[in-house]
């Protein structure tokens, strides 16, 4: 799942001994909430170890996520004013049980449902509204840069025609115009064909040099993270991936 390479840059110390912990969470839309369930669980009984403070985050070097997994792991690794995770795995679940419903509305009847088909001739099936500014309420003006653990969220530009992974490691290893917001970074991993809208946005560095991203759910590319090769690199040695 992790590729070696020889090059100098230096990955963090792991939080473990030799090992480097990756929490990999695939895409699946509404199935989010099975892997926020899961984490929801693993969360408790890690607190019953280390204490009510114990967050997902405090255990893993790398947190990756596609799709709906991205959302999650924004959630995961987003900081408050201490710079602790912002969610409590536990909220995660909740939040998939009363927003699921708002962001993907069903329709009834016969009429509704034609329209609905209709509609998906020349557009995506939702316009992604409520999503898009629940993730904006929620992750706020934080940056790429500023999760309180490395993530990886695979995405796909659809103007460049190939993945733009955006990795915490990257941007803060160098200047990058990869540091976007947060919540742009999920709403485009998230913007499944057909469903949701690609999402575009630009970013801008301190020397006014600008990016456009054209961005579609990273699902497109590796709906698991870390399937595909070459999303990650840790310098040689003797560590792991867990």
């Amino acid at each position: 799942m992790v590729k070696r390479s020889s090059t100098k840059l230096q990955f963090q110390a792991p939080t473990y001994g030799n090992l480097i912990t990756i929490l990999s969470i695939d895409g699946g839309g509404i199935r989010g909430i099975i892997p926020a369930v899961i984490l929801s669980f693993l969360e408790s009984e890690l607190q019953k170890l280390d204490g009510e403070g114990a967050r997902i985050a405090d255990y893993f070097d790398v947190i990756a996520g596609t799709s709906t997994g991205g959302l999650v792991t924004a959630m995961l690794t987003a900081p408050d004013v201490k710079n602790r995770p912002l969610f409590a795995a536990k909220e995660i679940k909740t939040f998939y049980m009363e927003n699921s419903s708002k962001i993907f509305p069903q329709t009834c009847g016969m009429v509704e449902t034609a329209m609905k088909l209709l509609r998906a001739t020349w557009g995506p099936r939702y316009d992604g509204k409520y999503l898009h500014n629940i993730i904006r309420k929620n992750l706020g003006n934080t940056r790429l840069h500023q999760t309180v653990t490395n993530v990886v969220i695979p995405t796909f530009d659809i103007k460049r025609l190939q993945p733009t992974i955006f990795s915490t490691y990257e941007v803060r290893n160098k200047k990058s115009l990869k540091d976007a917001l947060l919540s742009d970074i999920i709403i485009g991993t998230s913007a499944a064909p057909t469903y949701l809208p690609p999402h575009y946005f630009t970013t801008e560095d301190s020397h006014g040099n600008m990016r456009e991203f054209n961005l579609i759910d990273g699902g497109v590319a590796a709906n698991n993270p870390f399937i595909q090769k070459g999303f990650m690199e840790v310098p040689e040695g003797p560590r792991g991936a867990h």
